[in-house]
Formats: C-alpha cells, sequence, structure tokens
C-alpha cells in the first residue's frame, strides 16, 4: 500500500524525440492548470506493461505551460517495462497520472549550488536550475552523457546557464571528476544530483571524502539503475512455504503485495526507505538499487528495499506479515 495519493486523467498532449533515446511527453489534466509544485518534482503514471496496468514513476521537467505536465523516458532496453510502454503511447491517449510530489528538500537559501546530472537524471534539473535562475542565482550545473546526441534539452539549458553548464561526453574524452569539483565548492555549498546508481554512490564517497556536510548533498536515483542485470528471482517468506517469482518487468513489492504479503511503501523510489523489509539468507546476491541506506548497510544486507532493489538467485526475507490464523 502506498500513503494518500491523488489519481487522475489526463491526456497525451504532444510526444517528440528530444534524443534517439528519450522522448518527451506533454501530459494534459483534465482537471485544467497544474497544481504550483516544487522543483525537482515527480508524477505517477499509470502505463501498460505486457497488456497489464503498471504504475511507475517520471521527475517533472521544466515547463512554461501551466496546462500541461512535462515529462522524458529514456528508452531502456534492461528496465522493467516502463518505458517500452511509455514509448508505445500515441498523442491522445488517455491515462491515469498522479498528482506531483518532491523527495528533493533544498535550503533555497544559500548562495551557491551545484547541480550534477547523468543521462536522463538532467530530468528533475531542469526545473531546479529554472528555479535557481529566476532566483538569479548563478549555479551551475555538470551534464555527464555518453555522447552529445544523447543530452537531452541541451538547447534549453545552454540558454538558461550559458558558461556555467559544462558537458562532459564520455566519447569525447570528458569525464566528471567529482573529487575536484567538490573540494573547489565554496564551503557553503549545496550539490544536488540525479544519475545511475553508480554515479550516486561515487558522488557521495567523494563528498564525504572531501569533508562536506552529509546534508549538503542532495539526490535523487531512478529505479531501473543497478548494479546487475534486471532479471528474473526468487523470494522465499520466512516462516512460509511461499516462494515468490519476481518477473524481469516486475518489482518484489509488487510480487509481494500481489501474493497478500503487503508491505507498507510510499515514494516507490528507493529514496524514503518506507517499505524495508528484513533480510534472513542470500544465495546469490542482492542489487540495493535505493539511495536509502548506507554503503555500510547495504554491504551487510540485512535489509531491502523492495520496491527497486532486485537479486540474482534467491532471497529470503521477513515482512513480519502473519496469516490469521
Amino acid at each position: 500500500m502506498r500513503f494518500a495519493e491523488q489519481w487522475s486523467w489526463c491526456t497525451v498532449d504532444d510526444i517528440r524525440d528530444v534524443t534517439p533515446t528519450i522522448r518527451e511527453f506533454r501530459l494534459r489534466p483534465d482537471h485544467g492548470q497544474v497544481p504550483p509544485c516544487p522543483p525537482g518534482s515527480h508524477i505517477g503514471v499509470t502505463v501498460l506493461i505486457d497488456r497489464q496496468p503498471a504504475r511507475r514513476s517520471y521527475s517533472l521537467v521544466a515547463n512554461d505551460d501551466p496546462g500541461t505536465y512535462r515529462i522524458a523516458v529514456r528508452l531502456a532496453p534492461d528496465s522493467r517495462g516502463g518505458s517500452r510502454g511509455m514509448w508505445n503511447l500515441n498523442a491522445g491517449a488517455r491515462i491515469e497520472i498522479s498528482s506531483p510530489a518532491s523527495l528533493i528538500e533544498i535550503d533555497w537559501s544559500r548562495k551557491n549550488y551545484c547541480l550534477i546530472a547523468g543521462g536522463i537524471g538532467i530530468t528533475p534539473i531542469t526545473g531546479i536550475a529554472t528555479a535557481l535562475r529566476r532566483r538569479n542565482v548563478d549555479a551551475t550545473l555538470h551534464y555527464a552523457v555518453k555522447s552529445r546526441g544523447d543530452a537531452a534539452f541541451l538547447d534549453e539549458l545552454s540558454a538558461l546557464l550559458g558558461d556555467r553548464l559544462t558537458v562532459h561526453a564520455g566519447d569525447e574524452g570528458e569525464r566528471i571528476d567529482l573529487e575536484a569539483t567538490f573540494h573547489a565548492l565554496p564551503a557553503d555549498t549545496i550539490a544536488v544530483m540525479c544519475g545511475p546508481m553508480r554515479m550516486l554512490e561515487a558522488a557521495r564517497r567523494a563528498w564525504n571524502d572531501a569533508g562536506r556536510a552529509p546534508a549538503d548533498l542532495r539526490y535523487e536515483t531512478f529505479g531501473s539503475s543497478g548494479l546487475l542485470p534486471t532479471a528474473e528471482f526468487r523470494v522465499r517468506l520466512k516462516d512460509s512455504d511461499t516462494e515468490l517469482v519476481v518477473s524481469q518487468t516486475s518489482s518484489m513489492l509488487d510480487a509481494l503485495n500481489s501474493a497478500g504479503f503487503e508491505v507498507m511503501s510510499d515514494c516507490q523510489r528507493g529514496e524514503c526507505g518506507v517499505c524495508a523489509v528484513d533480510v534472513i539468507a542470500v544465495d546469490g546476491e542482492i542489487d540495493h538499487r535505493d539511495v536509502f541506506f548506507s554503503d555500510a548497510q547495504k554491504r551487510d544486507n540485512h535489509k531491502i528495499c523492495p520496491c527497486v532493489s532486485r537479486a540474482i538467485g534467491v532471497v529470503t526475507i521477513d515482512t513480519l506479515y502473519r496469516p490469521e490464523v
């Protein structure tokens, strides 16, 4: 289950490709103007995966149209199928969306901000960069991509930030040096970033090594981003004969709830930790895709966030659910 959400219908107003693998969708809700929401917010979207409805979360892109939401989806062959479902949509399609929510809390009173994005992680960063410019704050943005052709919204960001935007294109031999970047920042700087798991883990290590306050590094990840391939695995329930199969297109959380082992959840993005359950045994390897637990906690393998984290092999867990006798 999730905490209270508001879902409503919308129309896919417009679709365009912003890169060969990233597609932008403008969604026009039936209720008219979209409500104000914090920069970096996301919405839930109901999408068909193998003809079955599933819910996915997408960050909002900066938008000057008060009548639409703007999201961008990367076609990811190794994801759980959400991107494929979104890419199958046509203009005029009707889909359900949730009200906006944000899990990135930013202290807007600072004088210095450093924004970092990796690949499709640019989506929430666009809104934050726009909000900072409206406050006349000269924030810098480091944008890491495989190639400049993979950089979504590059023209918009260049017009917004000018020389405060640095693109780190891998095919040009440009890689962001996180240690040097963080050491060079003024003392009161807040860093806000969104990107794949490897990038976030490297950033957390570099931030701590630079002696900076952990609370001044704010970040968001995407659940399809892991260290291991997205593959089918099995989950066993403590004190039960039940063994569940988690398919490539499903999450452990979905599998547990569908089987009646209801687990409370909220963000379903690996950021809040509400859904965390106890790990009893691992026959294989856990792929911790959350940003809630520390590196040490992930190494201990005592807990797992079933909304995004996966495994190779078999994981035995305890949800604390016990059927009534």
